[in-house]
């Protein structure tokens, strides 16, 4: 058990962050509409998930490089900048959905907008200002393990088995928005800013004392446990919204007000309040502080600036003033624009549209940067190839319904 949690680091850090607030929207939204059909989805992302974030482990342990960087270096500056660029729409349109998130929760226990959302913004500023990337860690990790509580939600929900079977039988729907929803799915599952935290996490935490073989199994073991996490939690807040709200949700749930306020007759209000505000809140915050970091990570990689979390301010200046900025711009847009609250839907159908460009100079890293010793080989490249070219396809079928073509 001590080997374990020694081992685990980065990939629960992202993996925790991945199930944010607008993930936990969109399945609420999955279950109180198709009921239980999308939970079989969400169990066959978990090796895509794995595998995706494992190539961002074994790139930067093997070439101490952040994702970026990497770009910059084998493919130059103007696929930097596209990557940079892209980074920055999905960490804009993120740190909106998670700000969003904590201000829903405020508002459940009468706090203003205003106040709920500085307090965060402030804390994330002065956590990522004391810098240490353990100790950013550590505290990331303590508050995403605040999303535990959605397990006891669905337990408490009493989901009923044999619709749980019935639906896990027929994982397509014909109704009306299933494909738009399942498209949302998959761009909460697969975040582009993952990527880049999971690579650039790697080098800044460093594996002391382990050979590089050690190292890469430890890494695989925490982003597997993160992957499987992360999904038991997705799966949990469908199965809460399902057997609580499936088929009777008479309006979209587009934030955790809506969610709690639905789900309070039939959870009561205080467990509905304690479980999906406290989940809620450990959802926002900790892919709060893990988008503004991968945004400044992004940003300052391509263009070749210092950017660790263990340089002072004062030496990586460029990287600070990115990672605040990130906090108070989605901090700014929620307080100026309330109606965003309700776009966490649309920001996960963003990120299955962007994922084409992401995944796919991901695949080209891993085989023109990686020796070939940790180059995929055989089945597994096959698998990881399929699996992927499945996304991207999801995800170019997305940007086409989006542009009408």
């Amino acid at each position: 058990m001590l080997g374990l949690l020694g081992a685990l680091g980065p990939g629960l850090m992202v993996m925790l962050a991945d199930t944010d607030a607008g993930s936990v929207i969109t399945a609420a939204q999955s279950g109180a509409t198709f009921r239980y059909v999308l939970i079989l989805p969400e169990l066959l992302l978990i090796p895509v998930l794995y595998l995706v974030q494992e190539m961002t482990v074994r790139l930067g342990l093997a070439t101490k490089r952040g994702h970026l960087a990497l770009i910059r270096d084998v493919f130059g500056e103007g696929w930097a900048t596209v990557a940079a660029v892209t980074m920055l729409v999905a960490c804009v349109g993120a740190l909106v959905t998670e700000f969003a998130g904590v201000a829903g929760v405020g508002a459940l226990v009468g706090l203003a907008r205003w106040q709920t959302v500085s307090i965060s913004a402030l804390a994330l500023i002065a956590l990522v200002l004391l810098g240490r990337y353990r100790r950013v860690e550590h505290v990331g990790i303590a508050i995403g393990a605040l999303e535990l509580l959605f397990i006891p939600a669905a337990l408490a929900a009493h989901p009923h088995l044999g619709q749980i079977a019935h639906d896990l039988a027929r994982p397509w729907s014909g109704g009306g928005g299933f494909a738009t929803l399942l498209a949302a799915n998959v761009g909460a599952v697969i975040m582009p800013w993952m990527v880049v935290y999971q690579q650039t996490a790697v080098t800044e935490r460093g594996r002391r004392g382990l050979d590089p073989a050690r190292a890469l199994r430890a890494a695989r073991v925490d982003t597997a446990v993160g992957a499987v996490l992360t999904q038991v939690i997705m799966v949990a807040v469908v199965v809460a919204s399902a057997a609580t709200l499936g088929g009777r949700a008479a309006n979209p749930l587009r934030s955790v007000g809506e969610i709690a306020a639905a789900l309070t007759p039939f959870l009561g209000r205080s467990r509905a309040v304690l479980f999906f505000g406290l989940g809620m809140i450990g959802a926002s915050i900790v892919a709060a502080l893990v988008v503004s970091l991968a945004g400044a990570w992004a940003l300052s990689e391509a263009r070749g600036w210092r950017h660790s979390l263990n340089d002072s301010p004062t030496r990586a200046p460029g990287f600070y003033a990115l990672a605040v900025g990130g906090i108070l711009a989605g901090a700014a847009l929620v307080l100026a624009a309330p109606n965003l609250v309700n776009l966490s839907v649309d920001v996960e159908i963003l990120n299955a549209c962007l994922l084409p460009i992401v995944l796919g100079l991901l695949l080209a890293l891993e085989r023109r940067a990686l020796p070939t010793a940790l180059r995929m080989r055989g089945a597994r490249r096959v698998v990881t190839y399929a699996l992927v070219g499945v996304i991207i396809a999801l995800g170019l079928g997305t940007v086409a319904s989006v542009v009408h073509l």
